[in-house]
């Protein structure tokens, strides 16, 4: 079975940058695409930043410009730089890894304090 183990959430201060990374245990049949979803309290699950199999990326509209997506697929690995953190970025982040199948990492917290 393949598990996400991601890595890299915290505490900072708004303005401040952190980055995130999330490695599959083993390699993924047909994998098309890696991503970053995110959930703040209350709030549905929303995406941040997917990249697919063939390097084409979409932001989500509130972190186009601050947030970079970036992957190593030799090592079945995928990043997110965030930069310019605000407030309102604080949330669980998921990874998601899609191929055959849908993978979701654990959560890791992101709070970003004004």
């Amino acid at each position: 079975q393949v598990q996400l183990v991601e890595s890299g959430g915290g505490l900072v201060q708004a303005g401040g940058s952190l980055s995130l990374s999330c490695a599959a245990s083993r390699s993924i049949s047909s994998l098309n695409a890696m991503g970053w979803y995110r959930q703040a309290p209350g709030k549905q699950r929303e995406l941040v930043a997917t990249i697919t199999w063939s390097g084409r990326i979409n932001y989500g509209d509130s972190v186009k410009g601050r947030f970079t997506i970036s992957r190593d697929t030799a090592n079945n690995t995928v990043y997110l730089q965030m930069n310019n953190l605000k407030p309102e970025d604080t949330a669980v982040y998921y990874c998601h890894f899609s191929g055959t199948y849908a993978y979701w990492g654990q959560g890791t917290q992101v709070t970003v304090s004004s």
